[in-house]
This record gives structure tokens, sequence and C-alpha cells, in this order.
């Protein structure tokens, strides 16, 4: 006689209810209503608004810088979660708190204390400007900021991957003659390369509609450090609102397209070196 299985959540249907309804009324209604407010201003109206110079610049800026901060996280981040997974160091249990401070620090806070460091004056920036180098209110500085806080992502996510992947394969793929690239690059990088894309796109999502930490540092400059927040919030301080929903909807597009690609991506990396 066969058992029937029990499980802890209800059914598929009275689950599925429950999320559908969760997500309609969390996401799906609001970008619905986004989309239908964007929608009342015009095709003309619309297509003027977000093809002007000053709205493509603020388009390519924001979109470089967050690329440019995932790509700089997942970098470092792997190197930070690296030396967490696999080292035991004196001051580990505060290197390991600093790693989420971003998280738990308003990055309003965050944008100030960054521009304070920074600026020509500033504790770092002086070091910096004699060598001609400027980060305050300039695309370095937002991609310095978007870094800040984009960090924890990557750390947090390839953190537990390398906690978990057992140093017997390594040492296996070492008594098989392999180099420590080698034992990288086929042992450790297959099983830690999803984690990785996960931690770079959900820095790079952050990055996208980052407001507060590049506001002061970003110093707003139109066509030059205008990232698209900044932009949309201009618009709605002059009153523009049908300019601030169209940009935003534009926006919203081209987030959820590259993420959609970037998750295909990962489903993917994973598909390929699943075992067997």
């Amino acid at each position: 006689m066969s058992l029937k299985r029990r499980r802890i959540l209800p059914g598929f249907g009275l689950t599925m209810g429950y999320t559908l309804a969760y997500l309609s009324l969390v996401a799906l209604i609001p970008l619905s209503t986004l989309a239908l407010s964007a929608s009342g201003i015009g095709w003309a109206r619309f297509w003027h608004v977000v093809l002007t110079p000053r709205v493509i610049a603020a388009f390519r800026l924001t979109i470089g810088t967050a690329i440019a901060a995932a790509l700089i996280n997942s970098g470092f981040g792997l190197l930070v979660a690296w030396t967490l997974a696999r080292y035991e160091f004196p001051g580990k249990g505060v290197a390991d708190a600093l790693v989420d401070l971003p998280f738990a620090l308003p990055t309003s806070v965050a944008g100030i204390t960054l521009t304070s460091l920074y600026a020509a004056n500033g504790f770092v920036g002086r070091w910096l400007a004699p060598l001609g180098i400027k980060v305050a209110f300039t695309p370095l500085g937002i991609i310095v900021a978007l870094t800040f806080i984009g960090m924890p992502f990557v750390v947090r996510t390839v953190e537990p991957v390398l906690q978990d992947l057992e140093l017997e394969i390594e040492e296996a793929a070492a008594t098989l003659g392999a180099t420590r690239f080698q034992t990288f690059r086929r042992v450790i990088g297959p099983a830690i390369l999803p984690a990785l894309i996960t931690g770079f796109a959900l820095a790079f999502a952050r990055a996208l509609g980052e407001y507060g930490s590049v506001v002061f540092i970003a110093g707003n400059l139109p066509m030059r450090t205008e990232v698209v927040s900044l932009l949309i919030m201009s618009k709605l301080e002059q009153f523009d609102y049908a300019g601030a929903t169209a940009i935003a909807l534009v926006m919203l597009v081209m987030s959820f397209i590259m993420l959609f690609l970037i998750n295909l991506l990962q489903r993917w990396s994973t598909a390929r070196h699943a075992p067997g």
C-alpha cells in the first residue's frame, strides 16, 4: 500500500493563488499603473521625451556605470567571499559584519560620506587630485558609490557556495596533477559561476535604480553626471509628471529585458555545469 506524501504547505492551487495575489498587489498592479499612466500622454509626446539628448545621456551613463560597478563587485566580491569562506584570521567577525554595512546604512549617509572622502579637499580626494584623478562629481564617483552599495550582493551570494564546496574536491584535483589555475577553472569555477552570475544580476539591478548614494557624489550635472533616477526626480520637482512617467517606463522595460537575459544566462550556466 502506497502512503500519500505529506506536504507542509497546502496544495498547488491554493499556494499558487496566494502567490499570484501577492505578486499582483506588490508588483503587477503598480507596474501596470505606470504603463497606463505613460500611455495616456500619447506616443508623440512619449518619444519626444525619451529621445532627447539629455535623457539618452542619462540612460547611457546609468547603464554604463551600473555594469562597471557590477563587474568590479563580481571580481572583488569573489575575493572577499573566498577570504571569508576559506581562511581564519583575527578580526574576521568584524570584516564579516562590514560586508553587510551597506545593507543597513541609509544610502543618503553613504552618499554624504563618500562625497566628503573623495571631494578635492577630502581625506582621499586630496591625494588623488595631484595625480589628476577626480572622483567626486564625475562618472567615476558614481561607479564608486554603486560599487559600495552593491558589494554585499555578490559576497553573500557566492560565500555560501564556497562554504559548501568540499576541500576534498580540490585536493583530489591536485592529486591528479592539476595546477591551481586548472583547479579553479575546471572545478571551482563551474561550481560558483551560477552564484556569481546571480550576484552580478543583483548588484546590477540595485545599481540601476540607486538614488540616495548617487545624488550627492554625482553632482547632478546634465549630460555629464545625471543618472536616470536623478533625472526622474528633476522632472517631478518641475511638475513634469508626464516626462517622469515616460522615462520611468523606459527604465522599467530596459531593466526587465536585461535581468531576463541575465537569468537566461544563469540557467544556461547551471544546466551546462550540472552533474550528469
